[in-house]
């Protein structure tokens, strides 16, 4: 659900042409966690390049991402027409002239389409098409609340909608949260009528004659012992609304303290419920002393607060909120409920748990990058890492906050990335090619068993993986690692020479398939004269190699040579060299030479042209023809 008033969050931008591009520009800086997805063939920049336009937005629709294409609405509708289904999972779809002057939702207008259209238009200044009666007579969609709000039961939008546009009597009854978004509606109300939309934090409203609105005005706290099964904490939670005649969709947010924001049972409860997880630290709760109902000595003395699940509850319910159902307990678990004078804003009460994404964003640009890679990148409040890669992200880093320091800082990249997800962030922490292939995967993992403090623990973690350099060194090559293959890195700044040596050593022994990571720098040149004599002593210096740089960068090299004609002066960093092993082949076609190394499958085949067939009626003749 978008917030009123506001766009939906992480809008496609579709651009089909240059002539575009200057106005998506414009828009992605106005709407939240946008990315400018371009027509590879007549776009030069962009976030997300696509080659076809049905089947690049059918994924965007099908995954529930708000689209805005600025193109004819025709274009729109012919590529989705195969993906509309039901109206109540569609994601907003808006087209928009190429000069912004018309704008018109198509889809999911009443999930954000609409006010991503009116952002659009204030803009641009543009005229927005809207055409559903609702809007136009009422102001408002029934079925598009504000954030947080829940509709208890949706058959009666239908009836309800209808009575109020033929003008008959329909009441206004509120029993908890605001009536404000309702006001533009305020004169189709009346004071009497069967009919009524109730606002109400009850569980047990009528829903016969009543559309059934809860808003977010109920805050959660909770507690439990370390490793609580969620299933406790979710039937205490249950069980404690049920009693009280409170409906779990008024609930806004599940609160704790700081200390559980790691805490398994805290976090699928919230799930369930479908609210975000929010914590405070001991401080806080402590500020909620006077108005607790029953404070504990025992829990201060173990967590610095006199009480977690009532603290949590009225520090988020505000100092006009009230605590309607106490301290609560099961064997293992508290809850406790508090009501807020209007509606709670959950995502400003508290902070969230942090996470920290290991990104790993291929090996440069944005055609290679995973869509998990596009969502957590532009999900995340904070960007970390080597200044050239975030350059390289470009716009797709525009709207957060970037930390970019030099190479070799690693290990203080990983620290502010704890640091700041430890502070309830969202971090990117973005690393080339595969975060797990000499990336800052394991860094991370090496420093939190080293290092790691209690906040750094409680962190959420996440590894994304990427396409390693190897992957595309070798596809745009053909297919040299089309069997058993090593990997070495020839740095020496992390690794001793010696074993360095003898790595490679065991691969050319073994006859792998060798790719060679970090194969030179300025001051870094002999390693790799090292590693060709190695190789010489085991392959014909007619070995086929690899040597790839700026692997899709602006100007990326893919060249062929041998191993005896291999020439390390060459070579830097930005390279990656694949050695082929006595398997490995050139094969041509047209102009070009393909690199490959054959899993034996033509060996395979020649061994079964040349097996006798079997006599009929023999065992192996029955074994042969059942399978």
């Amino acid at each position: 659900m978008s917030e009123a008033g506001a766009p939906p969050k992480g809008t496609a931008i579709i651009v089909l042409g240059p002539s575009a591009l200057d106005l998506a520009r414009r828009l992605k800086a106005v709407l939240p966690g946008s990315n400018i997805h371009g027509y590879e063939r007549r776009v030069p920049t962009s976030d997300v390049a696509f080659t076809r336009m049905s089947t690049h937005l059918v994924e965007l629709f099908r995954a529930g991402v708000p689209i805005l294409g600025l193109c004819a609405a025709g274009i729109l509708i012919r590529g989705l027409a195969r993906a509309l289904a039901d109206k109540h999972d569609e994601p907003p779809v808006v087209a928009m002239a190429e000069d912004g002057s018309a704008i018109v939702p198509l889809l999911g207008g009443h999930r954000g389409g609409h006010a991503l259209a009116q952002t659009a238009a204030s803009l641009t200044g543009g005229r927005v098409a809207i055409t559903s009666a609702s809007d136009l007579r009422l102001g408002l969609a029934l079925d598009d609340p504000p954030p947080g709000w829940r509709i208890a039961n949706p058959d009666m939008i239908m009836p309800i909608g209808a009575a109020l546009l033929a003008g008959e009597p329909v009441r206004l009854i509120v029993e908890a949260g605001s009536r404000d978004w309702l006001a533009p509606a305020s004169h189709a109300f009346q004071d009497q009528g069967d009919l009524a939309i109730r606002v109400t934090d009850r569980a047990n409203a009528d829903r016969t004659t009543s559309l059934i609105y809860h808003p977010p005005v109920l805050t959660l706290g909770v507690g439990c012992a370390r490793d609580t099964e969620p299933a406790e904490l979710e039937r205490l939670v249950f069980d404690t609304l049920s009693s009280h005649d409170l409906a779990p969709g008024a609930i806004a947010a599940v609160l704790s303290i700081d200390l559980k924001a790691d805490e398994r049972a805290v976090h699928e409860l919230a799930r369930t419920l479908g609210v975000p997880a929010r914590f405070f630290d001991a401080e806080r709760l402590e500020a909620e002393l006077p108005r607790l109902a029953n404070p504990s000595d025992s829990v201060f003395r173990e967590t610095g607060c006199h009480g977690i699940a009532e603290g949590a509850a009225l520090a988020a319910a505000g100092p006009d909120g009230i605590l309607v159902v106490p301290k609560t307990k099961s064997a293992r678990a508290t809850c406790a409920v508090a009501r807020a004078a209007s509606d709670v804003a959950a995502l400003h009460v508290g902070r969230a748990r942090g996470r920290l994404s290991v990104v790993g964003i291929g090996p440069g640009g944005s055609a290679w990058r995973s869509p998990e890679a596009i969502d957590a990148l532009r999900s995340a409040t904070d960007i970390v890492g080597y200044t050239l890669y975030l350059d390289l992200l470009g716009e797709a880093v525009a709207g957060q906050d970037r930390h970019g320091s030099a190479l070799g800082q690693e290990i203080d990249r990983v620290r502010l990335a704890f640091d700041l997800a430890s502070d309830g962030r969202d971090v990117a922490l973005v690393s080339s090619g595969d975060s797990g292939v000499y990336g800052l995967a394991t860094l991370v993992f090496e420093l939190l068993e080293r290092e790691g403090n209690a906040a750094w623990r409680r962190v959420a973690i996440e590894v994304i993986p990427g396409l390693s350099a190897m992957q595309a060194a070798a596809a745009r090559a053909g297919a040299p690692l089309g069997h058993d293959f090593a990997v070495v890195s020839l740095s020496d700044l992390l690794t001793p020479w010696p074993v360095i040596e003898r790595r490679l050593l065991a691969a050319a022994e073994a006859d792998f398939v060798l790719c060679l990571y970090n194969p030179a720098s300025e001051r870094r040149r002999e390693p790799l004269s090292r590693a060709v004599s190695i190789l010489l002593a085991h392959r014909l210096p007619e070995t086929p190699v690899i040597v790839a740089r700026n692997l899709g960068r602006d100007g990326e090299t893919v060249n062929a040579t041998t191993l005896g004609a291999l020439e390390p002066a060459t070579i830097d960093m930005l390279s990656i060299v694949i050695v082929g092993n006595s398997q490995t082949r050139v094969a041509a076609s047209g102009e070009r030479r393909w690199v490959y190394t054959p899993r034996g499958y033509a060996a395979k085949h020649q061994d079964r042209s040349k097996r006798p067939i079997p006599a009929p009626g023999s065992v192996a003749h029955r074994t042969r023809s059942a399978s």
